[in-house]
């Protein structure tokens, strides 16, 4: 112990003389070993933690899928709530939800909650009990019983001050009065990522019970729900599948008219971890290999500072062998000095680590799930431990085993000769050295080029066209659900007098609304018959999404019109059934033929008794749910002949739409006081963060990219001014022998080209192989993209010319006399 002690005294002093070497060696550390904890955090609070839920393992969700119907992810009619229930062996517990937004009223400001309607056995399955009062017993789950709620931890305390009195007490909800009947734990959450309902909230923050009424077991409609499965002890996922299988072919045979052969029925069944994480993981395995390649740049570029160190050690070295220090203390002493800068280097990162999972925190649910459980607790610190020791050795014992082989009586008498000179650059000299510049420049010319695709595919992504124009658009969530909406007509005249003062406001251009807003994970879909279309053979019906309308939507949302006319007064209910459709139905259903007149009804063929609705128009192509996937066909209703209740408003502005919020809340006040108004905000912030997913990996990437390559310049210039520092003699012979300084330039650079062209070409194998991995991360991008294979090389071997320029053309300008004469 006291040999240790003493090695780590002696190796502090050593490190604290170099004060310059000492910190450029702890800030590289850094940023690699907190890059690399930071994003292993972040893998290990969304993949390798579990949820927090009892035998989280274990649980499932089930999702309705028609592959020949276009359809990968549906919810469920409670008929199939009971198929699987009743039917599936491989389940301890099933049980079913729906999600909604409820307005809350009477007790302070009328408030828009989120809320999900849940079977008694959902909470127990997930291990919860109440914190205060009880859960959902299974009588609530009969129609005809008491209206009761229980709130979440949050609501309990923003809205109710914790009172531990709420027991009993009534909460207006749309209207109907619930009785509060228990309170949920601090720690219990069911935010959208875990319980993605059709129409909730992103967290549930009221959960009602889930009367099923008497015909439920039959009722095949309203495919509306979610379904979460516990699976029994010792099944897995496959042999539950493999069940669930036959439970669909068997509902194929049974309702053809329901199940036509040609969608393929199945229910599919999803981890419920992997339905959380989605395709985040291999974003995240694609961060992980990034920063793996960071660390090891850093890494290269401190072997290489420490063998150049060494050099200037050698006559230290030799003295302490010549004093009796064997081969093995020298390198115990020297490996002790690149533990002590690790794990400075280590507890460093974690500071930077901390900053960072801050910063991530900051962007929100929508660019990293789970973001809540995402920390540095001891898996994190264990592996940044592993890395600190793992990155001694990387850049440590290499240096330390080389210094240790010197030949004593050779250095001590004379170190000025034993210099390689610049001749190391292509000679046999320095060849670790050079070797580890080409695995340098190797791995930064992969990290690049991969952030070089990823940055291209999000150029490409961005810049695709969304059928309207994002800009000057506010949008908001509005419901109009209370007593004094129970009659249609009462529903109709409030939304046609709102948009009358909306449009009389200063500087708003044009107001409407619509179901389902584009971007923002709103989507409806049904089946429909087109009128004189002959089916292929098993086809009973076409999916297509459907949304209504209501005021001026497509001017505000500046969807272009095509032909036809849009909605007007007199498409009222009692006057014939319209319908505008997107250019790609009518290109789809009509192609080569005029839409405008063409009939077609929703439901399948059987459903003969739905009128018949009339093509009056067509629009562009609007991307419904991401900009880098293709929406279905695509028909508009007006909201005056489908009355709907909930709307998302849009309203243009000639000004920053910001600025409108304040005024149409007092609008909307004025109307009706006691209508709350909820997601309020522009649409281009909501176009923006359908794209915060790849921009943050982009961003992400395209830091640790530039700190490679910053890294990379880094090692080659202190390379090549390490060699020509060293052969100050060669250099001077050279010139005395009649070289120019050109030559002198020209010796250098090549021997710096060289290297580069290595690295990078091996860099560019390496990155074809990485480029394929990305392959599902890519969006108009092809896995060999020219300009990126083309451009970052290019890129490389310029930097690689600057940084082996400027020590050449220092090197140029030696005197002869004064190079000879100190030597």
């Amino acid at each position: 112990m006291s040999i240790l002690l003493q090695d780590v005294r002696y190796a502090l002093r050593a490190l604290a003389a170099a004060p310059a070497f000492t910190v450029a060696a702890v800030l590289s550390l850094a940023i690699g070993i907190g890059a690399n904890t930071a994003i292993f955090s972040i893998v290990d609070g969304l993949l390798l933690r579990a949820l927090p839920y009892q035998d989280a393992e274990r649980l499932v969700i089930l999702w309705n899928r028609s592959p020949g119907l276009n359809i990968t992810e549906d919810w469920f009619s409670t008929a199939q709530y009971f198929d699987i229930r009743n039917g599936h062996h491989g389940f301890e517990q099933v049980a079913i939800a729906i999600g909604d937004n409820y307005n809350l009223t009477g007790r302070g400001e009328p408030e828009r909650v989120g809320t999900i309607r849940v079977s008694s056995s959902l909470l127990p399955m997930l291990g919860q009990h109440a914190t205060l009062g009880r859960l959902f017993v299974p009588d609530e789950d009969l129609p005809g019983r008491t209206a009761t709620a229980v709130l979440s931890y949050g609501t309990w305390t923003r809205r109710f001050g914790s009172d531990p009195g709420i027991l009993g007490r009534k909460i207006v909800l749309n209207g109907v009065p619930y009785e509060i009947v228990g309170v949920m734990p601090r720690s219990f959450s069911l935010p959208r990522e875990v319980m993605p309902t059709l129409d909730g909230a992103e967290q549930a923050e009221i959960l009602l019970p889930l009367p099923l009424p008497a015909g439920a077991a039959q009722n095949r409609d309203h495919e509306d729900y979610n379904i979460l499965g516990k699976l029994k002890p010792g099944v897995s996922v496959q042999q539950a599948q493999a069940e669930m299988d036959t439970i669909t072919a068997r509902l194929r045979h049974e309702f053809p008219e329901v199940y036509p052969p040609n969608g393929g029925l199945t229910f599919g069944i999803v981890p419920l971890l992997d339905q959380v994480v989605g395709n985040v993981r291999r974003t995240l395995y694609l961060l992980l290999g990034a920063v793996g390649f960071v660390l090891l740049i850093a890494c290269v570029n401190l072997a290489n500072l420490q063998l150049s160190r060494a050099v200037a050690r050698q006559k230290e070295m030799a003295v302490r062998a010549a004093l009796g220090a064997t081969r093995m203390r020298i390198v115990r002493q020297l490996s002790t000095e690149s533990v002590l800068l690790a794990f400075a280097g280590g507890a460093s990162g974690i500071a930077l680590a901390f900053l960072a999972l801050h910063w991530v925190r900051l962007l929100g649910p929508q660019t990293v799930p789970r973001v809540n459980d995402v920390g540095i607790g001891l898996a994190p610190l264990a592996f940044t431990f592993m890395v600190c020791i793992f990155s001694a050795i990387l850049f440590g014992l290499a240096p330390a085993l080389r210094a240790s082989r010197l030949d004593v009586q050779t250095t001590l008498r004379d170190t000025s000769r034993t210099s390689a000179g610049v001749s190391a650059i292509w000679g046999r000299g320095n060849n670790l050295r050079r070797s580890l510049v080409i695995a340098e420049i190797a791995l930064c010319a992969m990290l690049l080029i991969g952030a070089g695709l990823l940055i291209r595919s999000f150029v490409r992504v961005r810049d695709v066209n969304p059928g309207f124009n994002p800009r000057n658009v506010l949008t908001l969530e509005l419901t109009m659900a209370s007593e004094r909406y129970k009659d249609k007509e009462a529903v109709l005249a409030d939304y046609r007098e709102l948009w009358q003062r909306l449009e009389n406001l200063p500087g708003l251009t044009s107001a409407g609304a619509v179901t389902s807003l584009p971007l923002s994970q709103m989507f409806a879909w049904g089946p429909i018959t087109v009128e004189g279309r002959v089916p292929p053979t098993g086809e009973k019906f076409i999916n297509a999404d459907v949304r209504m309308v209501s005021g001026h939507y497509f001017q505000a949302m500046q969807v272009p019109m095509r032909e036809g006319r849009l909605f007007n007064d007199h498409d009222v209910a009692n006057k014939p059934r319209v319908a505008i459709v997107d250019d790609y139905m009518a290109q789809q259903l009509w192609p080569s033929q005029d839409p405008i007149g063409k009939r077609l009804h929703i439901g399948g063929i059987s459903e003969t008794s739905s009128p018949w609705i009339t093509v009056v128009g067509v629009v562009g192509r609007v991307k419904q749910y991401t900009l880098d996937s293709d929406s279905r066909i695509a028909f508009y209703l007006p909201q005056t002949q489908y009355v709907t209740r909930a709307m998302n408003v849009v309203m243009r502005s000639s000004n920053d739409p910001a600025t409108l919020a304040s005024p149409v809340k007092q609008q909307i006040h004025e109307l009706n006081p006691d209508l709350p108004l909820y997601n309020v905000s522009t649409m281009q912030q909501r176009f923006d963060s359908s794209l915060a997913r790849r921009r943050f990996t982009v961003l992400v990437l395209g830091i640790f990219a530039a700190i490679s390559l910053g890294l990379a310049l880094i090692g080659i210039y202190g390379l090549i001014a390490y060699l020509v520092g060293q052969g100050n003699r060669e250099v001077g012979i050279r010139l005395a022998l009649g070289a120019t300084p050109r030559n002198i330039v020209t010796l250098i650079v090549r021997g710096g080209m060289f290297l580069a062209f290595c690295g990078v070409g091996i860099g560019i194998c390496g990155a074809l192989v990485v480029s394929r991995l990305m392959r599902s991360l890519l969006f108009g991008v092809g896995v060999t993209d020219t300009v990126t294979f083309v451009a970052v090389p290019a890129l490389l071997v310029c930097i690689a010319f600057l940084a082996s320029y400027i020590p050449a053309r220092r090197a140029s300008r030696i005197d002869p006399s004064t190079s000879l004469r100190c030597e």
